[in-house]
């Protein structure tokens, strides 16, 4: 299974679709428990079930009758991969791991920080797409709508 960032980016542009996650996160879900817990209707939350499939994000697993979503790790691995590639490495990082057999233990040391601060940016950099979408959507005419 190849993943797109593209896709995952996309997927994670919506903020349903960041719910949804969310609500996955401690457990894997049937259809009707996530439109209970988020009160959105069972057609919107199979729409995005459906993108967040397709870009990677959670997999499907059949029980009898029942869908059960789970997320799937392997796209937001490569997200978070992806993160951590264009950001710059702190100068404390760089001198210590400079030492030889170092490098196992200033990762290790590091990661919940390192972790964070990707977890922020990848926040902010979201919001911001999510933001300009917004803004776009609200300048297009509506359509068959009356005020």
């Amino acid at each position: 299974m190849s993943v797109a960032i593209d896709e995952v980016f996309s997927a994670l542009a919506e903020p349903t679709r960041r719910r949804i996650i969310e609500a996955l996160k401690s457990e894997p879900k049937a259809v009707g428990a996530l439109v209970t817990e988020l009160e959105i209707s069972q057609p919107t939350v199979s729409k995005h079930l459906k993108v967040l499939r397709e870009a990677n994000l959670v997999s499907m697993t059949a029980a009898g009758q029942r869908r059960i979503y789970s997320i799937d790790t392997e796209a937001v691995e490569v997200l978070v991969g992806w993160c951590a590639e264009i950001l710059p490495i702190p100068e404390s990082q760089e001198q210590a791991v400079g030492g030889p057999g170092n490098e196992a233990q200033v990762e290790l040391a590091d990661a919940a920080p390192a972790a964070q601060h990707l977890g922020r940016s990848v926040g902010r950099g979201l919001e911001q797409v999510t933001g300009r979408a917004q803004e776009f959507f609200e300048k297009l005419p509506r359509f068959g709508r009356r005020r």
